[in-house]
């Protein structure tokens, strides 16, 4: 099962991204893989994790390899796929891949095209993928299995917010995904607003999933930089996430 987050920076897409894997790590005994695939590389923060390489990291070097002709004589795909293993962090509950950034301009077509058949290829080895992903959607459509079975944009109370949830779900038909569903999560939203989001999701063609509280437990820990798994279980946005995740059939 795919699982997509997005939305617009600063939604706290990173923040629940995370909520809904500690909702799966402590509620099933599936196999996860959470790739962060937005550049700036947050979850490893969000999560206490301590990551050695990006998959940006390891492209980068790749790519100029090519360029410098360095590579000329090794198996290129079988050295590449790899290195990406490489970045693969493994916990007991679940492991991570983070894409990073890349570097350079212009067309990269045969570095893309190995990246997503190994991106697919390890993707397979895992029950549920959850991406933590940028506004933009461009590393779904780098991997050849585009589909996605399930898209949470999340969204704040701002109107910018809602009016990227409308150009992401416009963009999965630019690029092609196809997606099971679609659904909105308000974060950081007060009870009485919900209604209102719901009614202005509607207007975007969008159903809501839930709500999830400002969580005073949730700012210290991101200030102080603890994981967000060690959140206790009655934590107002972890309740929250939660029980969006048995509305929906995650857990």
């Amino acid at each position: 099962m795919i699982i997509s987050v997005s939305g617009k920076g600063g939604t706290g897409k990173t923040t629940v991204t995370s909520l809904i894997l500690k909702a799966l790590v402590e509620n099933t005994d599936k196999a996860i893989l959470l790739i962060d695939a937005d550049p700036s590389t947050n979850v490893p923060l969000v999560l206490g994790l301590n990551l050695e390489k990006t998959v940006g990291e390891v492209v980068n070097k790749f790519r100029k390899g090519l360029e410098d002709g360095s590579l000329a004589y090794v198996a290129k795909d079988s050295l590449l796929e790899g290195w990406i293993y490489e970045t693969l962090k493994e916990t007991t509950r679940f492991d991570v891949l983070a894409m990073g950034r890349t570097e350079g301009e212009g067309c990269y077509c045969y570095v893309n095209s190995v990246l997503a058949s190994i991106i697919d290829k390890i993707e397979k080895n895992y029950d549920i993928v959850l991406l933590d992903m940028e506004a933009g959607l461009e590393h779904l459509s780098r991997r050849t299995d585009h589909d996605v079975d399930l898209l949470l944009v999340i969204t704040d109370t701002s109107k910018t917010g809602l009016e990227t949830a409308r150009r992401i779900k416009e963009l999965t038909k630019e690029v092609h995904i196809k997606v099971g569903k679609i659904l909105l999560i308000g974060n950081k939203f007060p009870p009485e607003v919900e209604d209102m989001l719901k009614r202005e999701a509607e207007k975007i063609g969008l159903k809501v999933a839930g709500i999830v509280p400002v969580d005073e437990n949730v700012m210290t820990y991101l200030m102080e930089g603890k994981s967000l798994l060690d959140l206790p279980s009655d934590s107002p946005a972890f309740v929250s996430v939660k029980e969006i995740c048995k509305r929906i059939g995650l857990i």
